[in-house]
């Protein structure tokens, strides 16, 4: 079975009217009162990271045809419908899912199509005639999940690589902080071509906000190719730039599944002390070769 066969593999999660907007994103952007229909085209900008399955050829070892995009941009892109039709208020107060099925490949058109259904919101992601990706989204309040508020583990010298030995189940990482700037939350934005108003006014862009669970991932363990399969995100209070943000991170289970080895990480973004998004972070750390 081909590696962009992988299905996901973790436990299930699982009437507006809108004016017509010139987008950079949303190019022949159909909409109804009902739903919103755009294309966009995935862009690899992580070519030199770490993870080699950003690279043609590693991804290639593993049975992909090419390099992949990472799975926080396309998440960025299915957000980018969502907050035009409910505003950044979705940001804080809902909770999403997102599976990814297949990968995106670099200069892949995506066909991204919003659906509100009754208090659900759907976004489907679509490429080479294939479903990429689903995300399902409500209004959602309650209490805070234990992992997150579970005290950071101690400093680590340097970072091991990972493999299935080292990977301790409810032993948490170090903390660290981050304080976006507006640079850095425009390159999130221009990465997945989405010009709304309100990242340029300081919202943190949910692009960012994912790829900080990667980032907790990857400031832990050295991990030369590891695969995003899916996350659930609790946002709770809005993020914005220059705010001092406190990442925790904490692994809840490991387990192997044909050949695979998945992780689920547990991420809580924090300000003044506070939790503001909760993250449930699905990955493969161990690959099956081909």
């Amino acid at each position: 079975m081909a590696m962009d066969a992988i299905l996901w593999a973790a436990d299930g999660i699982g009437k507006r009217t809108m004016s017509v907007s010139d987008s950079n994103l949303c190019r022949g952007k159909k909409m109804t009162a009902q739903s919103i229909t755009c294309t966009a085209t995935a862009r690899n900008f992580s070519e030199d990271s770490e993870n080699r399955l950003h690279s043609d050829a590693a991804a290639a070892r593993f049975g992909f045809q090419g390099a992949l995009v990472p799975g926080s941009a396309v998440f960025g892109h299915m957000a980018r419908p969502l907050v035009e039709a409910l505003g950044e208020g979705w940001l804080s107060g809902h909770r999403v899912a997102v599976r990814f099925f297949k990968p995106a490949y670099h200069g892949d058109r995506m066909t991204i199509a919003y659906t509100p259904t009754g208090s659900e919101h759907f976004v489907a992601c679509s490429a080479r005639g294939e479903r990429l990706a689903e995300l399902r989204s409500q209004a959602w309040r309650a209490e805070v999940c234990r992992h997150s508020l579970l005290l950071p583990g101690t400093a680590v010298q340097e970072r091991p690589d990972i493999h299935w030995r080292n990977l301790a189940v409810d032993e948490p990482f170090p903390a660290w902080t981050w304080t976006p700037d507006e640079v850095a939350n425009a390159e999130a934005a221009a990465q997945v071509e989405d010009d709304l108003p309100c990242y340029r006014q300081g919202t943190l862009h949910p692009h960012a906000i994912l790829d900080l669970a990667n980032r907790a991932f990857t400031r832990r363990y050295r991990l030369a190719a590891w695969l995003h399969v899916g996350s659930e995100v609790r946002f709770r209070k809005l993020l914005k730039t220059g705010e001092e943000i406190e990442v925790r991170c904490v692994p809840t289970r490991k387990w192997r599944r044909k050949g695979h080895e998945f992780v689920d990480l547990r991420v809580a973004l924090l300000t003044a002390g506070e939790v503001a998004t909760e993250i449930r972070h699905t990955a493969i750390f161990g690959l099956r070769r081909r």
